[in-house]
């Protein structure tokens, strides 16, 4: 689907709860119920595609928190908070009530999706479409950016630029992140002087999520010394819960294929590779799982689809074709609390330079470094 079209898609198609009636006012602090999260909820008739829906949820109540299930329980305060839209491609019921200081609980808002929609049917996607005569940003409806030096741990070199900033060291005149003529989203990291490296992190953080359904993308990636690009996912509750607990889902991610896991700074066992991983559990007891991809003959620096197929209780991790699965994660292999079911991810394309994993740049390292993706798509499972 053309970018430009997803865009009037995500807005037009967001089911707006609490706008329609039963929803109402609150009355002042202490005296009050917080309005209902969602009175008689509005819902058009093409949010995304295929019948699928972009939900939304919002509250009258000025400072309100929404809390929220997708699985029919009734939602109370250890419920999921509202970050972001979710695509509903499925047969679910969302509940939510919405909490206030100084306000009693909300009533439970409730609404049932039932699109039936066929297995495999396409729900979702930017195709990244350029119909100019030049290259234009990535649209910014649906993409925004983590940005800043070492914004986001790893003690990586780069320093990440928003489309179009203007903020040295990164050049409105060369961002990081643009669409070509061709529909290629490109994700570049530049060298502009020294030891200064700019690159981008787009996210889809609170302006779109999604949970459960065949997630796949089709990458060509760079692979020199320090370079480390990624397709990735992170729980919505991640503002709420932090880093690792909220749950990571890592598509893929590759360094320098002469230089993969555990061996940086060893010897190098002569083949290239991609790796799938899951993350969970909390900051001083990580719960991982990851599994490398590397057949004979395998080379990341050519076009590939990576794929993840995300159902209850399974994660499963595929390239070129959703046949091809090399890894598969559950509850039972997960040593840890399985954080993956229910809960809403946000999507992350990113191409990080050096850092703790990769290790830095060096005399061998090639700029500009270039990540490119022909499309992001989502299909229901």
């Amino acid at each position: 689907m053309r970018a430009d079209m997803l865009t009037a898609l995500v807005l037009a198609g967001a089911l707006m709860c609490g706008c329609g009636g039963g929803g109402g006012k609150a009355g002042p602090p202490g005296g009050g119920n917080t309005a209902t999260p969602a009175g008689t909820p509005a819902v058009t008739a093409a949010a995304a595609q295929n019948g699928a829906q972009i939900v939304s949820l919002s509250d009258s109540t000025a400072g309100a928190t929404i809390y929220y299930t997708l699985d029919g329980s009734t939602p109370t305060t250890t419920s999921q908070v509202y970050q972001a839209p979710v695509l509903v491609s499925s047969n679910v019921t969302v509940k939510a009530i919405a909490t206030a200081s100084g306000y009693t609980t909300s009533a439970a808002a409730s609404q049932s999706y039932t699109p039936n929609i066929a297995s495999g049917a396409l729900v979702w996607s930017d195709d990244f479409a350029n119909s100019g005569s030049g290259n234009i940003l990535p649209d910014s409806k649906v993409w925004t950016y983590d940005t800043g030096f070492q914004c986001c741990g790893n003690n990586e070199q780069e320093t990440y630029c928003a489309a179009g900033s203007g903020t040295a060291p990164c050049d409105p005149n060369n961002p990081n992140a643009y669409i070509d003529t061709t529909g290629v989203l490109h994700i570049t990291a530049r060298n502009p002087s020294g030891t200064t490296y700019t690159s981008a992190r787009l996210k889809t953080q609170g302006q779109f999520s999604y949970m459960y359904g065949r997630l796949e993308a089709k990458i060509k990636i760079p692979e020199s010394q320090g370079m480390w690009p990624a397709i990735w996912l992170l729980g919505n509750n991640i503002t709420t819960l932090s880093w690792p607990a909220c749950g990571e889902l890592d598509v893929m991610e590759h360094i320098d294929g002469s230089n993969p896991p555990p061996y940086v700074g060893g010897t190098p066992p002569g083949y290239d590779w991609i790796a799938g991983s899951v993350h969970g559990g909390t900051t001083a007891a990580h719960a991982d799982g990851t599994q490398q991809y590397h057949p004979a003959g395998f080379s990341a620096a050519v076009w590939h689809t990576y794929g993840m197929i995300w159902s209850k209780g399974q994660v499963q991790y595929y390239v070129d074709d959703p046949s091809n699965v090399y890894a598969t994660f559950t509850p039972a292999n997960f040593p840890g609390t399985w954080p993956f079911d229910d809960r809403p991810q946000f999507i992350i394309l990113n191409l990080a330079v050096g850092g703790s994993w990769p290790g830095n740049v060096d005399g061998t390292t090639v700029f500009p470094g270039d990540m490119q993706v022909d499309y992001v798509r989502i299909y229901t499972n």
